[in-house]
């Protein structure tokens, strides 16, 4: 299930930060000079906030991933641009003890089908650091087609990476929608 994240969602959001710190961070920018503990409560509040007010503009929309209610990721659709270009971004990331499963690729299949559905949008995109093979598996999985390599593009964990471009347009999304649809968004649970 994909939702909002709430106040109340701090201890297992926490938890789970706590936890899988190491993996994490590897793959996720450092955190500003002075904003203090990422994984505090107080950040983790703003953050909600902050989140809540960019659903409402319809600029991003962030959603947490539960399994039967335990809270196990995230995966957000961020940037979005309208005017000529109506495009967005996808990230995401689980629970260290939860990676491969194949819960990000649902995730981002019922993102993909929001994006394209509901906001209209045409084109998104997803960016992942060259070394990072769990992310590389989602894409896989998903079949998403590689556009290229962006060099120096995002700051990950102290250094400017090199990042893998990979997107779907809405003309990709209305052609594969029944793959997506059949082995994502509404197959039967097996785990």
């Amino acid at each position: 299930m994909l939702r909002p994240l709430r106040d109340t969602d701090f201890d297992r959001w926490n938890e789970v930060r706590v936890r899988c710190g190491d993996w994490l961070t590897q793959w996720e920018p450092l955190p500003p000079e002075g904003w203090g503990d990422p994984n505090g409560k107080r950040l983790y509040q703003s953050r909600c906030v902050a989140r809540e007010q960019e659903s409402r503009l319809g600029s991003a929309y962030a959603f947490g991933v539960f399994l039967e209610d335990n809270f196990i990721g995230e995966a957000n659709l961020s940037g979005i641009q309208r005017g000529p270009v109506q495009t967005a971004n996808i990230g995401y990331w689980i629970d260290k003890e939860r990676a491969g499963k194949g819960y990000i690729p649902e995730a981002v299949a019922v993102i993909f089908k929001f994006a394209f559905e509901d906001l209209g949008l045409h084109r998104i995109a997803i960016s992942i650091v060259p070394r990072n093979e769990p992310s590389h598996g989602v894409i896989t999985k998903l079949g998403i087609r590689h556009e290229g390599i962006a060099v120096r593009y995002i700051e990950i964990n102290g250094a400017w990476e090199d990042h893998d471009i990979f997107a779907i347009t809405v003309e990709e999304w209305i052609e594969r929608r029944r793959f997506f649809m059949d082995n994502f968004i509404l197959r039967t649970p097996h785990r």
